[in-house]
């Protein structure tokens, strides 16, 4: 038993791998996009601040996670690992085609899948997963109106300034801003892989209470670090250049507007999709110059994928738990 708990704690630290690459985008692509920084220097520079997020910012959204999406009783190593099973698929497939999803509501759609299947409609925390569906879609309007007004703020501020000084400034400005965003991402994303490792020791006895080890914290960050260093390319394309044209004092106002509303949410315990927050700021920062200067057909294919993602992700976990559960 101990050997399958140590293999499903790796899978667990690969879904955050790949969390990591598919949600590069989110804290990398308008610095990119913005030429502030070249890809592998901004993926260095995100992935540090993915991993200085493990210190400092609590783990309210790991005990989110672990216990308020499906009934702790029911959990067992076959729920979880058909849980990441589904995830996982959803995930890749996603990265490899260029989509940003949400890779948090992936793992919430596989818990949610594997759980029926284990113990009923019963064993679902209706209230937790409610509080998830509502930020799916307040999420990125929330971004979209911080994004917004940001840039109307920051325009007005600097509205006698020269196109060079402004363009100046706020390249300095981004790199705080990237790393602002990436201790947000870090420490919204990482949790959840910590929720998940975290239920699945104290399920199978191996702690007395819930409570999140530093062990799994360190490694939780390093490897969503990781992810983000080694990078989903295509969804930075499709997040970077392809949605609207950025500026660096666009770039910034869209990052430091994501990293508001993660912070704040993280520190709350609410596990939103940094996908959802940065791409809802993207659009409200290119809807200050022109409604048409957003791509809202590729927009409208983005938010599909972000409605299909849980809904897919539990299918594909109550698949894996029919499918692994006699092997396991």
């Amino acid at each position: 038993m101990l050997a399958l708990t140590v293999f499903i704690v790796f899978i667990a630290l690969l879904f955050d791998f790949l969390n990591g690459m598919n949600d590069a985008a989110n804290s990398i692509a308008t610095v990119v996009s913005t030429r502030v920084l070249s890809p592998k220097m901004a993926v260095l520079w995100a992935a540090f601040f993915n991993f200085v997020a493990a210190f400092g910012f609590g783990v309210a959204v790991a005990k989110t996670i672990g216990r308020g999406i499906i009934d702790p009783a029911i959990v067992n190593e076959q729920v979880i690992l058909a849980a990441l099973a589904g995830a996982i698929v959803w995930t890749h497939l996603c990265t490899r085609y260029g989509f940003p999803i949400s890779v948090s509501h992936s793992l919430i759609g596989g818990l949610v899948g594997a759980g029926i299947i284990k113990g009923g409609l019963v064993s679902l925390n209706a209230g937790g997963i409610a509080k998830v569906v509502v930020f799916i879609f307040l999420a990125p309007i929330i971004g979209l109106l911080v994004g917004f007004f940001l840039m109307i703020v920051v325009s007005w501020i600097f509205r006698n300034s020269s196109v060079r000084r402004v363009d100046r400034l706020f390249r300095i400005g981004q790199l705080v801003s990237s790393a602002a965003y990436s201790l947000g991402h870090g420490t919204n994303d990482a949790q959840k892989t910590m929720g998940i490792i975290t239920i699945l020791l104290f399920s199978g006895g191996y702690l007395e209470e819930f409570e999140v080890p530093v062990w799994v914290i360190l490694s939780a960050h390093t490897a969503i670090g990781l992810g983000t260093f080694v990078g989903g390319w295509r969804v930075i394309r499709t997040l970077g250049m392809k949605l609207t044209h950025l500026k660096p004092v666009g770039g910034f106002c869209a990052e430091t507007g994501g990293a508001l509303v993660l912070l704040g949410t993280a520190l709350f315990g609410i596990p939103v999709s940094t996908t959802h927050t940065i791409a809802g700021a993207i659009m409200g920062v290119g809807s200050t110059r022109r409604i048409s200067a957003v791509r809202w057909g590729l927009a409208g294919r983005i938010i599909v994928a972000w409605v299909l993602t849980i809904p897919v992700s539990a299918i594909l976990a109550a698949l894996s738990f029919e499918v692994l559960t006699p092997i396991f």
